[in-house]
């Protein structure tokens, strides 16, 4: 194929919604609804595991050959792709699914933009379209083997009939079992400006699902289905992506002077012809292709690193513009700190490139955003180490390194589970902060130079971001049906959360070896909520541990709310006033007798015992603990400390609301805490997790003063936005 031109054909039309037929083959698309799954998928399933000796890491079921040619003055996109798709399944296809992305940014009929006016969505930084500024990509050919394929746009989620994200293409040649079909597509778009995942700001251009891109057929035993599906939603505005693996073979046209960084390898030096310079670029075992281009880039900052001095060697390149300079460095190493940590708990780095890209200033919309290989990181103006800024590089970068693992070499779905990839690419991301023995500085530059900040550790302070006081929705929803923006936001939160007290039962190395267990069984492989909740049980060893992790977090959306509600230490006295039964007949012991009485034992003990402490005495001391619980149960300890150094310690394992606990010393209660070993960080509210007999004005003062080193970070921080 030459290098794509501007195209003149008039673009294929699709019919109105309204006039779509019925699929020529009969399979069905997912519900609207589809969402986590409790079914293992089956030991077969994506063409079985992958192994080193196989001769592509993937079992490829598409191949890509694309030619686009950028216009950096009008943001737009010439391009021609040849699509070749194999049927994985046992019967004839006739339709297949393509999305459209970026139609969810040629107007407010979008369902992405239908949810953001209807249902006060935002998204991220929240960016507004503004006229002029919107996107689009229209097919203006679509052939098989010569001959024209109609299409229509689809709306498999309900959405308005003006989203235009999914188009079906009924083949005029069937695609038998097991057989591939080539589909030639001339296509052309505008980005928008940057806005969620892709756009461009001035020479700045981040082009990310911006080519026809079929959908996964989905096979019986595959995430719990019986039978084939179409896995194709609408683009939501929480939506990210699903597609299959397969081999992506690009060739990018940008004008002379502009630098360009994509997925996979480049191949060969740039060919320049008539102020033109063309770079074929090519990845295979990847499910997604973006790139980037602006003629303002700096020279690349580069590196190499190896897993291991017999293994292949992998190109690390940084992409940054002049004015965020002082952010390459940093992203170099923690891209280079992240290959070494992913690589040793999970598994090798399977590919030979890495790119970030730094995106220049009033463009930051365009950062944080994972694609295979290739990832846009944060961009700050002061990015001084022991600060929050510093801080928030390094994590987004970490973090978007980390996709690379968890939603591109697993191959989550994150239409309708984004929980194994956020949340548990959050998780791994939060370990890697604490084995590195790292704290969260929550301080600004300003701020650090009037000594003023603190430290939080990095568990901690993500659990405060996870609405654990009211969860609305399961960790294992889809993720556009969710209550709200915020409900989506907190996937993050409280997946890391949820699985670091997993980890607190099953212990830290017996977490790694499960969830690398998980990642060899399913790396290229598309598993679902299920397989890693077999995968864990199995390799731990404690099934019964794991299940109730999910039937609580995952599967549900429950609260947990535990505390100390009372804690009384009383001397167990001897004599009590009242009456008796005796010889003699009833007798009645007063309460001035029983005064008396005391008064006498206590003087005697002392002077038995003259170098007793001052509230020492002859009678020992009954301490009481009440424990209320305002969520579900889980199962808890509650430890008593007394004055001389000991403990008593107390399980909580049923479901009752409140338990009384209590012990008959010689010396008096000082505390009580509940869950000593932090095992449920999920807990809503940890402050109220300890009492102690006495007043304690020191634990008080110090939250107070934590909370307010944070207050004034977080203003100057907003000031800093």
């Amino acid at each position: 194929m030459s290098t794509a031109t501007s195209a003149s054909v008039v673009p294929v039309v699709a019919p109105a919604a309204s006039a779509v037929p019925p699929s020529l083959d009969g399979i069905p698309l997912a519900t609207a609804d589809a969402a986590f799954v409790t079914v293992p998928s089956a030991a077969n399933a994506w063409g079985g595991p992958r192994t080193d000796q196989q001769a592509t890491l993937s079992d490829r079921v598409v191949e890509y050959r694309i030619e686009t040619k950028l216009d950096p003055d009008k943001h737009t996109l010439d391009g021609r792709q040849q699509l070749t798709w194999r049927n994985r399944s046992a019967v004839p296809v006739r339709s297949v699914y393509v999305h459209l992305y970026l139609n969810a940014f040629e107007g407010q009929g979008s369902t992405f933009m239908t949810e953001k006016r209807r249902l006060g969505f935002g998204f991220r930084s929240d960016v507004d379209v503004k006229d002029g500024d919107w996107g689009h990509i229209q097919m203006t050919s679509v052939k098989q083997a010569g001959q024209a394929v109609p299409w229509h746009f689809v709306q498999p989620d309900g959405g308005p009939s003006t989203d235009h994200t999914v188009v079906r293409m009924d083949l005029p040649q069937a695609v038998a079992p097991g057989a591939s079909t080539a589909l030639n597509i001339d296509f052309n778009a505008k980005l928008p400006r940057v806005l969620a995942r892709t756009g461009h700001f001035g020479s700045f251009h981040l082009v990310g699902q911006w080519f026809p891109k079929i959908a996964v057929l989905e096979l019986p035993g595959e995430r719990g289905l019986t039978a084939p599906r179409w896995n194709a939603h609408e683009f939501h505005m929480h939506s990210e992506f699903f597609a299959d693996y397969g081999l992506f073979d690009v060739a990018i046209t940008v004008p002379k002077g502009y630098r360009v960084g994509a997925t996979g390898e480049p191949q060969g030096a740039p060919v320049e012809q008539d102020g033109w310079v063309t770079q074929r670029f090519v990845q295979g075992d990847v499910h997604d292709f973006a790139w980037t281009a602006d003629k303002r880039f700096a020279e690349p900052l580069t590196a190499t690193w190896r897993h291991a001095p017999d293994a292949p060697e992998v190109k690390v390149t940084v992409l940054f513009p002049p004015e965020y300079a002082q952010n390459a460095q940093p992203v170099l190493k923690a891209t280079l700190d992240s290959l070494t940590y992913f690589s040793d708990t999970l598994g090798r780095y399977p590919y030979k490139t890495v790119t970030a890209v730094v995106p220049p200033w009033n463009a930051e919309e365009a950062g944080g955003m994972e694609y295979p290989t290739f990832f846009t990181a944060s961009s700050y103006a002061n990015s001084d180490a022991g600060t929050m800024n510093g801080y928030q590089l390094d994590f987004v970068t970490i973090h978007e390194f980390g996709h690379g693992y968890f939603y591109g070499i697993l191959g989550s779905n994150e239409f309708e589970e984004p929980m194994l990839d956020e949340g548990l690419n959050e998780y791994w991301n939060l370990r890697m902060i604490r084995d590195r023995g790292q704290q969260i500085p929550l301080t600004t530059a300003f701020l650090r130079k009037l000594g003023l900040g603190s430290q939080i550790d990095a568990f901690a302070f993500e659990r405060l971001q996870g609405v654990l006081g009211e969860p609305l929705d399961p960790l294992g929803a889809n993720s556009w049906h969710r209550h709200s923006s915020g409900s989506y936001g907190s996937v993050y939160a409280r997946t890391a959360s949820a699985m670091r007290d997993l980890e607190a039962q099953l212990g830290k190395e017996a977490t790694e070896k499960a969830f690398k267990a998980y990642y060899q069984t399913w790396k290229f492989r598309h598993p679902g909520i299920a397989d890693l909740q077999a995968s864990l049980s199995q390799s731990s060893g404690k099934p019964d541990v794991v299940a109730a992790i999910f039937n609580r977090h995952v599967y549900a959306a429950s609260r947990v709310d535990d505390r100390i509600e009372k804690i009384v230490s009383e001397e167990e006295l001897p004599l009590q006033a009242g009456t008796s039964a005796g010889p003699g007949g009833w007798k009645e012991l007063t309460s001035e007798d029983v005064d008396k009485r005391l008064s006498e034992l206590r003087k005697a003990w002392k002077k038995a015992n003259p170098k007793a402490k001052k509230d020492d005495g002859p009678f020992p001391w009954r301490s009481t603990v009440e424990v209320r619980r305002a969520g579900i149960a889980v199962p808890q300890t509650v430890v008593l400390r007394f004055e001389d150094g000991t403990e008593e310690r107390f399980s909580w394992a049923d479901d009752s609301r409140w338990k009384r606990f209590s012990v008959v010393k010689p010396v008096k209660l000082v505390s009580a805490e509940l869950d000593p070993l932090r095992q449920n960080l999920m807990d809503t509210r940890l402050l109220d997790n300890g009492r102690t007999v006495k007043a304690d004005r020191a634990a008080s003062t110090r939250w107070t003063l934590e909370g307010a080193s944070l207050i004034h970070t977080l203003f100057a921080l907003v000031a800093t936005l």
